[in-house]
């Protein structure tokens, strides 16, 4: 019996592969510290190498190792990620993916201006322009800008790691509005993706609301009402978004899953969603790139989590000591899937649990060029169906 699921699996999947339609998926991962080991002396304390906190060479390797396995079962295309140091860290990175057989030839870095920890990308598809969009605070990380070539067609992703919540939401305000004039700047079709760590939840407006410690803004959101996500008291959804003429709201994919499962981030029993991945109208049109439908949702595997916490990398004295050379991330890494075919829009399906998540694939089948979406469960079919095209 398991031969046979096997066999159906590989036939139908070799089958959608065949389709001239590229289907791409894209993910986010904060990857918490990841530095090269030559002193620029603007590191944290505890990454400065060669010292008594332990970061050398052989530490690095084994930090890098473990986010490369998290990105080889990501099995993304395009890969953004927050807390790389430097190039040097990125490339390390990108080697050690090599070593797993899987090549990123092409990389950016937010390095125009000497922060700490800067955003980056690995992309599989050519990176045709690389921006940095400068925040106006001296301490700010700059938000990477990088138009990606899909076969032909071109999308925008801006990547983003805004301040923590060390600071109230006037520091992470000071984010969205650089981002927001960069967006005002874009014709109304444009395809582009907001990603990475806002270190703001998708409903930041319902959850700041009562903090005296975050709420110095008299309750006005840099996510929220900035980046025009809600609509009056409400979120934007699929609907509002597609119906709009211009580019003045768009989706975060939060939306798309379980309220039980919208969080990438533990502390201390406190569930957040930091890690945004938030669209535009044009992908929901049929021109350029679009959204697959549903196919948002965070990774989470069983080996980024130990005693029901997440497994991030391991320092003694409660994170702040030596480094012990284990563990991941304090952060899951969140993905969506896109496609070079027009968009279609799916049920959404609430109960779906995290073993059932969609690969990226999407058939084109009948003279009508209406549409199969398959869905996969560790090797058997668990959906099929059938979306007509308008």
């Amino acid at each position: 019996m398991k031969t046979t699921i096997l066999s159906i699996f590989v036939i139908l999947f070799g089958f959608v592969n065949s389709i001239e339609a590229k289907n791409f998926k894209i993910a986010s991962y904060n990857v918490q510290n990841l530095f090269d080991v030559a002193a620029d002396w603007t590191e944290y304390t505890g990454y400065i190498p060669n010292t008594a906190y332990g970061w050398n060479r052989g530490m690095l390797d084994i930090k890098a190792r473990n986010i490369a396995r998290v990105i080889n079962d990501l099995k993304a295309d395009i890969v953004t990620l927050q807390e790389i140091e430097s190039k040097k860290s990125l490339i390390y990175l990108r080697n050690r993916l090599i070593n797993l057989g899987v090549d990123y030839p092409y990389l950016a870095i937010a390095d125009l201006k000497a922060t700490t920890v800067k955003c980056a990308v690995m992309s599989k598809f050519p990176i045709v322009k690389k921006e940095e969009i400068i925040v106006d605070n001296k301490f700010a990380r700059n938000i990477l800008k990088v138009t990606i070539n899909v076969e032909g067609n071109f999308l925008i992703l801006f990547i983003n790691h805004w301040k923590s919540k060390e600071g109230p939401e006037s520091s992470r305000i000071v984010y969205a509005k650089a981002l927001k004039e960069e967006i005002d700047k874009l014709e109304d079709n444009v395809d582009f993706v907001l990603i990475g760590d806002f270190n703001s939840n998708y409903n930041e407006y319902k959850t700041f609301r009562n903090s005296a410690k975050l709420n110095d803004t008299g309750g006005i959101t840099g996510i929220n009402h900035i980046l025009k996500t809600i609509i009056d008291f409400a979120l934007v959804d699929e609907k509002a978004l597609a119906a709009q003429t211009a580019n003045e709201y768009l989706y975060n994919l939060w939306l798309e899953i379980n309220k039980k499962r919208r969080w990438s981030y533990n502390f201390f029993g406190d569930k957040n969603s930091p890690d945004n991945i938030i669209v535009s109208k044009g992908l929901y049109d049929e021109r350029g790139i679009s959204y697959i439908d549903n196919s948002f949702d965070k990774f989470d595997p069983d080996y980024l989590f130990k005693r029901k916490a997440l497994y991030q990398w391991q320092r003694a004295k409660k994170g702040r000591g030596k480094h012990l050379g284990k563990g991941y991330s304090d952060h899951l890494p969140v993905f969506a899937c896109f496609s070079t075919e027009p968009f279609c829009l799916k049920k959404r399906n609430y109960s779906a649990t995290k073993t059932q998540r969609p690969v990226c694939v999407r058939a084109r089948t009948g003279r009508h060029q209406d549409y199969n979406i398959i869905l996969f469960d560790i090797g058997r079919v668990i959906d099929y169906l059938t979306i007509y095209r308008p």
